[in-house]
């Protein structure tokens, strides 16, 4: 737009214009004699491009550009030149300049579901590498793509960051060839050592094709103004501007140089074609493959001794590594994701209709299909980045087929996929290409269970785990030694002898668990320590009694069959599905007699089978896959049957079903895991199986751990710790003279083992036991001395006062009365 800005000028001011940097060719257009343009058109590589696409026999291309002059002006001559290859354009993808993240990826999405995997991508450099992040972030810069960059990007290559190799790994680039040359070396040095000194800062800055093609250009204006104006007293006149410009415009059309950039010269105003140099990304730089030239073509080398025509095989290159790293050239297309809709093949089962449901609905004429995996395939392909039209297809089984019959129907192109509850196996995989399962599957046994009538005599034990029994134990004689410190100076009823001591702090410690001790305690440490056992004590009980409560309760099952081999010994049947490859692994590698099977088609014909048993002609077990038996278990809580432990046979579990290299299969699979990691399977699973639980009815309850109570615990401990801290700490406090006297005869064991008999006294300063003394001085004590009785009454404050009993006293026999 500059360009066409600046071209206008020069043509009302007859002075000749001079761009080294416009490529566009529709600046050709307006015809102008002086415009001079210094590069190479974007035109001239049109032909290098086409000359790739018919070496390797891709017939569709489609070309990825900015919408600017920029970008449109190489779409005519790009389609010219495919065209005479014989190939085309089926669609143009055009993405604005000011494009966001989101509007190239809603662009991109568009080109996936397209047949064609060839995209030429004409753009600058920044917009450029936008585009191929996001290309490799939906997965379009995999295997059987091909992305080719033009000149617009390639040239540019020092402008694109280092860490935007990584999305361009694989892709094919054209860039204007410059030959190597001793002036050239020369300049670049000279340059860099100038750049370096204006601009300290920059230390990598290379200059490229575009700085090339201005000081050539630069050089041949010096030279046609030396021809027009001569090299002495050279003097330009602005008013005479008009005059001078023609002169110009004959001198510049005759300049001939051999130039930085190689021969450098105008014809009509333009440079005149060059070589192209093809490249390859890889790692983290480029692979020269090869060159194009417009008299031979796809050359692997500039040696033209040997040549003699115009070549297009692809071995005149070198080696490609492709998108994907695949050494195998992509063929350019795929089967197309748009403009037909999908046939999908569903089974009709006539059991297990949770999976999948096929009903004919007369009052509509139409076919209804449901189930677990008709829900899960409808939130995949919703959830898939393009969009996929598809019909649903009944397919109907007779009664000796299984689902090999699905796959053989894929193979042979009567569906373009297979949808239901289709195991993923490794011999079906050798003929069709399956998705990431969307059921995690494997073999599980099914047995029935009888009550076990008899009662563990220890049973009792079991609510609380070995550790939680040991510190309960520990806890109650921890307490019983607390209590007792801190109650035996101050308390009557912790004193006497010391199997009394022991057995009064041991029964109150015990006691508290039914709440029932006698003892009061005075001290308030002691009381707070009570108080916080208590609590734990309290909620240890309950705990214990309904976890004890549950186990007497629930009823205790028994299974019926605990061995296979046992089955085996004894003859007894064994369940398998109808149609199911376990029915292979019972006979094969359980060692099953096909007598001893009998083949169910529904929850309710297993049930029926169960309920019969091997003697009656049914069966002891059932051996299916595991989503089947989980929908079993779930259905059928109340007749109680539970899950055999056994030899573990794993399946790829249930997948879609697609031809082999169907393209759909990598977005349906990478569908899957996100509907895998979204709350909309749980849903669907909610949907079909109830969630029911026979698992928890039959099992025991777990014994409550320590780790349960370890709270309760520490907090009572640190209570009980903190109160004898106090407790001692002030004793201690109190016989500091004993402990710290300076007796020089006292040893420190001596003084160990008094602080030790006054500790075993009662503390006389105790409100407690001061309280004791003042209530046994108000009583009054009966003596005899040597006469009549008498009675001595002391009164708190007062002097003892004798007075004789001059009266008998009523009930007391004093001839018998002795001096006892």
């Amino acid at each position: 737009m500059q360009a066409s800005f600046i071209i206008d000028l020069g043509n009302k001011s007859q002075i000749p214009i001079i761009s080294f940097s416009a490529t566009s060719p529709d600046l050709t257009s307006f015809r102008s004699p002086y415009f001079f343009q210094a590069t190479i058109n974007d035109s001239s590589q049109v032909k290098a491009i086409s000359a790739i696409v018919q070496a390797f026999g891709w017939r569709e291309v489609v070309p990825i550009y900015v919408d600017n002059d920029f970008g449109k002006g190489i779409i005519p001559y790009l389609y010219e030149a495919l065209e005479k290859v014989d190939a085309r354009i089926p669609y143009k993808s055009v993405i604005t300049p000011g494009a966001t993240n989101e509007e190239i990826e809603i662009e991109l999405y568009k080109l996936r579901t397209m047949q064609t995997r060839v995209f030429i991508v004409h753009m600058a450099p920044d917009l450029g590498s936008r585009v191929f992040h996001r290309a490799k972030e939906i997965g379009m810069m995999g295997e059987g793509y091909v992305w080719i960059i033009t000149n617009g990007m390639t040239n540019l290559w020092s402008l694109i960051d280092l860490s935007d190799m990584d999305f361009m790994q694989g892709v094919l680039g054209l860039r204007n060839y410059v030959p190597r040359s001793k002036e050239l070396k020369r300049f670049q040095k000279r340059w860099k050592r100038k750049f370096l000194h204006d601009n300290p800062g920059m230390l990598n800055a290379e200059l490229d094709i575009f700085g090339l093609w201005a000081y050539d250009a630069t050089f041949a204006l010096a030279m046609a103004v030396e021809e027009v104006f001569g090299t002495t007293n050279f003097h330009f006149d602005a008013s005479n501007a008009s005059q001078n410009g023609p002169k110009l415009i004959q001198a510049l059309s005759r300049t001939r140089l051999k130039g930085l950039s190689g021969d450098f010269g105008f014809i009509n105003g333009q440079l005149r074609s060059s070589i192209f140099q093809i490249v390859n990304f890889n790692g983290n730089g480029e692979n020269r493959v090869g060159f194009w030239t417009p008299n031979y073509g796809l050359v692997k080398s500039l040696n033209f001794t040997n040549l003699t025509r115009y070549s297009i095989s692809k071995t005149n290159l070198g080696s490609i590594i492709w998108p994907g790293d695949p050494q195998s050239t992509p063929k350019g297309w795929e089967i197309p994701m748009s403009g037909q809709r999908l046939k999908i093949g569903v089974p009709m089962r006539t059991g297990f209709t949770e999976f999948i449901k096929v009903t004919f609905d007369q009052s509509t004429n139409s076919t209804i299909f449901s189930g677990y995996c008709i829900d899960v395939f409808n939130d995949v392909m919703k959830g898939m980045p393009y969009h996929v039209p598809f019909d649903f297809y009944p397919i109907k089984f007779e009664e000796d087929e299984d689902y090999n019959k699905l796959i053989d129907l894929v193979v042979y192109g009567n569906y373009d996929a297979a949808v239901g509850d289709i195991s993923i196996l490794a011999n079906r995989s050798l003929y069709v290409e399956f998705t990431l399962p969307f059921i995690q599957a494997g073999v599980m046994i099914v047995v029935p269970v009888r009550d076990n009538e008899t009662k563990n005599a220890w049973v009792f034990l079991k609510p609380l785990s070995l550790d939680l029994w040991i510190a309960s134990i520990c806890f109650f004689v921890f307490m019983a030694f607390v209590i007792w410190v801190l109650e035996h100076r101050i308390n009557e009823d912790f004193r006497g002898p010391p199997l009394y001591h022991v057995g009064t702090s041991f029964w109150f410690s015990f006691s508290t668990m039914v709440f029932t001790q006698r003892e009061r305690v005075l001290s308030n440490p002691a009381r707070i320590v009570v108080v916080i056992w208590c609590i734990v004590v309290f909620i240890l009980t309950q705990s214990y009694a309904a976890s004890l409560t549950s186990l007497l309760t629930v009823e205790q099952l028994q299974l019926t069959v605990s061995d296979i081999n046992e089955m085996l010994r004894k003859g007894e049947n064994v369940g398998c599905q109808n149609g199911s490859f376990v029915q292979e692994i019972v006979q094969d590698y359980l060692k099953f007699d096909p007598s001893q099977m009998k083949i169910y088609n529904s929850i309710e014909d297993l049930n029926q089978l169960f309920t019969k048993g091997s003697a009656n002609g049914g069966i002891s077990v059932a051996i299916d896959e595991i989503p089947y038996m989980q929908l079993f278990l779930a259905q059928h809580c109340k007749e109680k049957y539970t899950t055999l432990t056994g030899p573990n046979f794993k399946t790829g579990g249930f997948g879609f079903v697609f031809p082999k290299g169907s393209p759909l299969v990598a977005d349906v699979s990478t569908s899957i895991l996100k509907v895998i990691e979204s709350n909309r399977m749980w849903m669907i699973d909610e949907k079909v199986q109830k969630q029911g639980n026979c698992a928890s009815d039959s099992s025991s309850t777990n014994g409550l751990s320590l780790r349960s109570f370890r709270g309760l615990f520490l907090i009572a401990g640190v209570t009980g710790v903190l109160a004898l801290i106090y407790s001692v700490a002030k004793f201690l406090y109190e016989q500091r003279d004993v402990l710290c006297k300076r007796d020089i005869g006292i040893s420190m064991w001596k003084r160990i083992l008094q602080v030790l008999r006054n500790f075993d006294q009662r503390d006389l300063t105790s409100h407690t036991l001061r309280q004791r003394e003042l209530r046994d001085e108000d009583c009054i004590e009966i003596v005899q001395i040597g006469g009549p009785l008498e009675i001595l009454a002391e009164a708190p404050g007062e002097a003892s006062v004798e007075a004789p009993i001059e009266a008998p006293i009523e009930g007391v026999d004093h001839a018998n009365t002795n001096n006892s």
